[in-house]
């Protein structure tokens, strides 16, 4: 459940490793990537957002246009990087509306825009958006502390508010990060034997001062949620969005549900796309539990900013950005001076973008069965053509032999952070890299780029280069992720 540049996992959206990474080098990353557009974000009007009508008119898109999105997308799926569904729409007009892939592998039924699909932390806009629906109704504040509706909660959380868990400004820990969440992913929990996960463990930094991404912000907006209103978060979910949008193939996904027309989750394999372990659906939540479908997305989006969900100050501040470039479950950035408003999902076997650019009314969904970060590139390569840019076609990795005796030089653990360290092992050519808590991941060899070892994986855009001494000993790595560099020290 991560989220995907201000967006949730483009530096963020493959699997469990991916959400891990992301969440702890968030911060660093976005100031980084995003350090020529920042000032623009804080210096933006309160006119800075636009609200349309969902079907206003707009000039009819050329041919050529629809096609070089379809190629576009279809680039993708080269390399066993996409298979899922997409749909770019602007105003009125559906640019692009297609399936790339199979559903489900073992039947040979291909993905098409009616295909249910897991989405992940896209489900944090929802949680944003109804939080925001009880302020309006007057149930609660986000300026209030949290202990006003958890009453039991620690006391180094005293100072911690609404809107610091809907900004990720808190500074609880990510249960992701429990070495126990590996295992205990797979078993169903109740929201509160999930607080467990966390509650007891220092804040990583005073409230209000940093910014860090934790899922587990979002799982205590649901349990407040659940607390103000007397619903279940899933009753809340349908009653006050779902329904009055006419999102009829969207919900919250239930270990025990039978779903009609939903994909099957795969990752990518050394010898092709193989199915994933699924974890309970219980453990998402309100922070990535949801699925939904590309048409559906498209519902949202435009009944969001065309004022059918909340007010128009609410979704102001809804879409406001504060640290992080991170509004109320959505990142906020900008583009060629225009707002843009984005997040992503990642959930095993499942990825998800969304972009929307209130300023054209264009919006871009890709919805993913499997595992890895083409979701993210891909939306941000569709907007650009949908602006009239030219960009490339995605290109395709290859792996390359490594001595078998190689490998061995290359194993063992590196710290990356305090909260982030990585277990590699060798195994069938390549390496197996396992993040904390989280499942491992394969990455193959890529070769040597400018004199050091490279390996490389399918599932994101991660590369990891070796930094060998004189004597040909490896002591520390680099972990490349869109574009961040992160060291790390072997132990």
């Amino acid at each position: 459940m991560n989220s995907s540049k201000g967006r949730a996992c483009l530096k963020r959206p493959g699997t469990y490793l991916l959400a891990a990474i992301c969440a702890v080098c968030y911060a660093t990353t976005l100031a980084q990537t995003s350090a020529i557009t920042a000032s623009k974000i804080h210096k933006e009007t309160s006119s800075g957002l636009r609200v349309f009508t969902p079907f206003q008119a707009d000039a009819v898109e050329p041919n050529s246009t629809k096609q070089r999105l379809d190629e576009v997308a279809g680039s993708f799926t080269k390399d066993d990087a996409f298979m899922g569904a997409v749909v770019v729409a602007k105003g009125s007009d559906i640019l692009l509306d297609k399936g790339y892939g199979k559903a489900v592998m073992e039947w040979n039924i291909p993905d098409s825009p009616n295909v249910k699909f897991r989405i992940g932390s896209m489900t944090k806009q929802f949680t944003a958006a109804l939080v925001l629906l009880e302020q309006e109704d007057g149930k609660l504040s986000v300026d209030d502390p949290i202990r006003k509706y958890l009453p039991d909660s620690p006391a180094t959380w005293d100072k911690i508010t609404v809107a610091d868990l809907l900004h990720h400004t808190s500074g609880v820990p990510n249960f992701i990060f429990d070495k126990r969440f590996f295992e205990w992913r797979m078993v169903s929990h109740t929201p509160a034997e999930e607080m467990e996960l966390f509650k007891d463990k220092p804040l990583n930094f005073l409230p209000g001062t940093q910014w860090e991404y934790s899922n587990s912000n979002y799982a205590l907006l649901g349990i407040i949620l659940e607390k103000v209103t007397g619903q279940r978060f899933v009753d809340l979910l349908q009653e006050r969005i779902l329904v009055p949008l006419g999102m009829k193939d969207s919900g919250l996904d239930d270990d025990d549900l039978i779903l009609p027309k939903r994909a099957e989750g795969y990752q990518p394999g050394s010898k092709g796309i193989v199915p994933v372990r699924s974890q309970s659906m219980s453990v998402g939540w309100s922070t990535g539990s949801m699925y939904s479908t590309t048409g559906d997305l498209l519902r949202w989006e435009r009944g969001l900013f065309g004022g059918k969900v909340l007010s128009a100050s609410s979704l102001k501040q809804m879409t406001t950005a504060t640290k992080g470039n991170y509004g109320c479950g959505v990142f906020v950035s900008r583009k060629d001076d225009m707002k843009v408003v984005e997040h992503g999902g990642s959930i095993e076997g499942f990825n998800s973008y969304m972009i929307y650019v209130p300023a054209r009314n264009i919006a871009v969904i890709a919805l993913s069965n499997v595992s890895g970060d083409a979701p993210d590139k891909m939306a941000a390569k569709l907007l650009d053509v949908t602006l009239g840019k030219t960009v490339t076609l995605a290109k395709q990795r290859v792996a390359v032999p490594i001595a078998k005796g190689e490998l061995p030089k290359f194993v063992g653990d590196y710290q990356i952070s305090t909260q982030l360290s990585l277990n590699i092992t060798a195994s069938d050519g390549g390496l197996v890299v396992l993040a904390t808590g989280q499942p491992p991941l394969r990455f193959s060899y890529e070769g040597e780029i400018n004199g050091h070892p490279q390996f490389f994986t399918r599932a994101m855009d991660a590369q990891i280069e070796f930094l060998p001494t004189v004597t040909d000993h490896v002591s520390t790595l680099v972990l490349h992720l869109s574009g961040t560099a992160m060291t790390g020290k072997r132990q």
